[in-house]
């Protein structure tokens, strides 16, 4: 069994066709999923997709695009979400400094206050970076120095300093289908080295469908393209490949009911 560990069900190149989505991500062996919030105004309706499937779960965050519209001050919003017992992450969020759709300084503080959110909640912390791998290190480090709190790297795509400071904060690393593009030999041979106990996979569709899917619209079934990839570069039959990640899944969202899946 495999978990898309980043998905956007809610949408729209995946919401129209909502139960045929999920069919065939049953029938490429993907038990969960983990739905991924990037605004609060919308929330309610990525919320509704996990009232509907038993395997799917949620997060509750503003994604750094969004951040001069809906950024964070404080905690207490991301954290009151967290009450219903779908919601098992906090995030997206983080640094973006490629699109730079919002300012630079509303991105840190809403990022600051999601990780307040999950220092307070214990709840995983879901870390998007562009361009801004230095700046996003130094806020999670120096945040750590207030109190712990769990996370991941998403969509990983960052080079090796990146992963070791992630890794050393007792973060997670999830691997997208980019690993499976011809151009990302460098990222190859980053995840080649992360421990397999810190890897998760993911879809983030309906964006960057892997090889052989490319230019299709990404689907949650396609992480198991991505999935075979990274058994590869590891080393490890597919089985072995599964059943890590998708243990390190519930370790990692413990909140998230593993007898769910199917």
């Amino acid at each position: 069994m495999l978990i898309d560990s980043h998905c956007h069900l809610d949408f729209p190149e995946l919401a129209g066709d909502e139960e045929a989505v999920l069919a065939r991500a049953r029938m490429a062996g993907v038990g969960g999923m983990l739905t991924i919030s990037t605004r609060l105004d919308q929330f309610e309706r990525v919320r509704a997709i996990t009232e509907r499937h038993g395997n799917v779960w949620c997060s509750v965050g503003v994604h750094p695009h969004e951040a001069k519209e809906e950024g964070q001050r404080t905690p207490d919003r991301l954290i009151e979400a967290t009450h219903h017992p779908k919601v098992v992450g906090i995030g997206e969020t983080g640094l973006d400094f490629y699109y730079e759709h919002s300012p630079r300084a509303e991105q840190a503080e809403s990022f600051r206050a999601h990780i307040a959110a999950s220092r307070a909640t214990g709840l995983p912390l879901i870390v998007h970076t562009r361009d801004a791998d230095r700046e996003t290190i130094d806020i999670l480090e120096e945040e750590a120095g207030k109190g712990a709190f769990p996370g991941l790297i998403h969509c990983f795509s960052s080079g090796a300093d990146v992963a070791q400071h992630a890794l050393a904060l007792g973060f997670y690393i999830s691997i997208s289908g980019i690993v499976t593009f011809k151009a990302a030999e460098s990222l190859r041979t980053v995840v080649r080295d992360i421990p397999l106990d810190r890897l998760l996979v993911e879809t983030d569709s309906p964006y960057l469908a892997p090889i052989p899917k490319r230019g299709k619209t990404n689907e949650p079934a396609y992480v198991a393209h991505t999935a075979a990839k990274v058994a590869e570069l590891k080393g490890v039959g597919i089985a072995e490949l599964e059943a890590a990640t998708t243990a390190n899944f519930f370790r990692l969202f413990a909140k998230a009911e593993r007898q769910q899946c199917g």
